[in-house]
């Protein structure tokens, strides 16, 4: 990991603004957002040399070619889990095997992919489906069905075993939506909800609410990785990446990790922690912003505790009023509004990393020169850590 320490940035971001019916084809909006990125980062679409994207999420490198001209790719590569996919940008670059990667998330989730150049993909994720049985065959038949009974499971072990009440549990989705009210890209701007609403909102799988759980929009993300060489030429400042890495542990699944001694921990994602603090050289205490992942709401105070933000068992404490978690205390999160206010998209968190770190957020937090960004919470994990010049 040291070999690529900050030897790369983030020099470019695009997004397709989120919607619930986007109206045009998942190959329309991945190439509409590299182009946006290639703008943004001032650069010329035929220096692009490296394309590399989720493995489940948005067409194949060569439909995006295609699509904008490209000639001169010299590396495509695909990830499955969050945003690890970014770990083969940064690689790619630091390596020296390409000289500018863009990273793309496209997922028309609310609407539907378009499924005539998804054909393939459909196709393997039925394959891998057919080799992972243990829901099929342990959990799905006594009623453990979908991603909020899966979650409820653990967060119910979690209230009980640290003395949770709902209330405290309802502060995330809360100030995300505060958050998003003021983003004009948010799916949910200017539209905050009160602790009030979360208690009153309907119970999904006992305890997740349904205010727990961000919602599936269409978009589309493009991210730009070169070297810190390369990005003293371009646009914007470059938002330099500190630390990247990944994280697994042993009897992992993804939300279902109920083989483990204690199910109310997220090792993955301290291990991702320890690893990013280790090779950035940084401690929790220094990091100024954090966008970690709300596709569940009760999965947040987890990660502070795993992240070094506070202790096992008082994360969701650290949340209760909202004050330490809001733009102005201890530690601002999600300040775009996160999955719960924007939509469910991994890599907007890293866009929202890159914009802090820019000074061009809608919630800018004061003095925000190092920002944390994780995904894959309850599953396995990966992270960055981004900061200014």
């Amino acid at each position: 990991m040291e070999l690529y320490k900050e030897k790369t940035a983030i020099v470019g971001i695009g997004v397709v603004p989120f919607s619930t019916d986007i109206g045009r084809t998942e190959w329309y909006t991945a190439c509409q957002a590299v182009k946006l990125a290639v703008d943004d980062a001032g650069l010329d679409m035929k220096r692009v040399d490296g394309l590399v994207k989720n493995v489940d999420d948005g067409p194949d490198q060569m439909y995006v070619q295609k699509g904008l001209g490209m000639d001169n790719l010299t590396y495509t590569a695909e990830s499955h889990w969050g945003t690890s996919p970014m770990m083969n940008a940064i690689t790619a670059v630091a390596s020296g095997s390409v000289n500018y990667a863009v990273y793309y998330q496209t997922a028309h989730r609310a609407s539907g992919p378009e499924k005539s150049i998804s054909d393939f993909r459909v196709a393997r994720e039925m394959r891998e489906d057919l080799l992972d049985l243990i829901r099929a065959d342990f959990y799905t038949p006594f009623g453990l069905i979908g991603q909020p009974g899966y979650v409820g499971m653990t967060i119910r072990r979690y209230m009980h075993e640290f003395n949770v009440t709902p209330e405290q549990m309802g502060w995330v989705p809360v100030v995300c939506s505060e958050n998003a009210a003021r983003n004009t890209e948010a799916v949910f701007f200017d539209k905050s909800i009160t602790i009030q609403d979360y208690i009153n909102s309907k119970v999904v799988v006992d305890p997740i609410r349904e205010l727990d759980c961000a919602p599936k929009v269409d978009g589309s993300i493009a991210i730009i990785v070169t070297t810190l060489e390369n990005a003293k030429s371009l646009r914007h400042p470059p938002a330099i990446i500190m630390a990247a890495t990944q994280g697994t542990s042993s009897e992992g699944q993804f939300f279902t990790s109920y083989m483990r001694d204690t199910i109310t921990e997220l090792p993955e994602m301290q291990f991702v922690a320890d690893e990013l603090y280790r090779v950035a050289g940084i401690g929790a205490k220094d990091v100024k912003v954090a966008q970690l992942d709300d596709s569940f709401a009760p999965l947040v105070p987890m990660q502070l505790e795993a992240l070094g933000f506070c202790d096992r068992g008082e994360g969701a404490a650290f949340c209760e009023g909202g004050d330490r978690i809001r733009n102005g205390g201890q530690l601002p999160l999600n300040t775009a509004g996160g999955a719960l206010g924007q939509g469910r998209f991994d890599s907007a968190r890293i866009v929202e990393a890159v914009r802090q770190v820019r000074g061009t957020s809608a919630n800018q937090v004061k003095d925000a020169d190092m920002v944390l960004s994780v995904s894959g919470a309850g599953g396995p994990a990966d992270g960055l850590i981004l900061r200014r010049q």
